[in-house]
């Protein structure tokens, strides 16, 4: 199971809410400005497939309208000063972990200090670029609820839509796809089978997995994510761990 699908299901299992109403608010916000800016300027949802997915997820977390134009806004050059860069740091953690941090923010001499500070404290480094990117492939996530479906069922169905993978995490699906097939494979899910996804997003999947061998060294590789995710100015973390389900609890 890749790093991304057992995080998702460690979350689950731990009742994690992730990140504060108002922290999620600012991340999702700062997400969208880069969105319209990568996007050509384009501010319609129907259009910009990225600020769609993100319009998406600021509604499953009630995001005020308001708050949400001001970010589309600030996309556009107007409103709010200050240049928001997108930046992907790449490191290490404890036991050899590849991590891909993603992060937006208006300040990098604040950023990268913050980043390698925690890196540094949980046992790990930060690398150069190129240093864990290609141990990553960027694909499209659809977390979907199992239902009365079993997972040779989904896998079929969503091949035969064009997907590449599904996983199973915990009480969901995961279904991996191009990223320029996700919201068409979403839309034909939902639509044609009924399904109800819970969410659809751009990740970095591992290639390949790292084996921890002790619930010692997951405990302090999970740590370690948990307080980069802490951190404003990332987006998402990333990792390349297989831990066990029996150091999970």
């Amino acid at each position: 199971m890749s790093g991304h699908s057992k995080w998702a299901q460690i979350k689950r299992q731990k009742g994690v809410t992730d990140i504060k109403r108002g922290q999620a608010f600012t991340k999702l916000a700062n997400a969208m400005t880069i969105a319209v800016r990568h996007g050509g300027g384009i501010a319609d949802p129907s259009v910009n497939f990225r600020l769609r997915l993100i319009i998406d997820k600021a509604r499953e977390v009630n995001m005020p309208k308001e708050n949400i134009k001001r970010a589309i806004e600030r996309g556009l050059g107007k409103g709010e000063k200050g240049v928001l860069d997108e930046v992907l740091y790449e490191g290490f953690g404890p036991s050899g972990v590849a991590l891909i941090v993603e992060v937006t923010t208006d300040n990098r001499q604040r950023t990268t200090p913050e980043i390698k500070n925690i890196l540094e404290k949980g046992g790990g480094s930060l690398g150069s670029p190129g240093s864990t990117s290609y141990l990553f492939k960027q694909m499209g996530v659809l977390t979907i609820e199992k239902g009365d479906k079993n997972l040779d069922e989904i896998f079929l169905l969503s091949a035969d839509l064009g997907a590449e993978d599904v996983e199973e995490a915990g009480e969901v699906f995961l279904v991996y796809t191009q990223p320029s097939s996700l919201m068409g494979i979403k839309e034909r899910l939902e639509k044609e089978h009924n399904f109800k996804i819970e969410s659809a997003e751009l990740i970095y999947k591992p290639i390949t997995t790292i084996p921890i061998g002790s619930q010692e060294k997951a405990k302090s590789i999970l740590n370690l994510v948990e307080k980069l995710e802490a951190i404003d100015d990332v987006q998402n973390v990333y990792a390349n761990f297989d831990i066990p389900e029996e150091f999970l609890n």
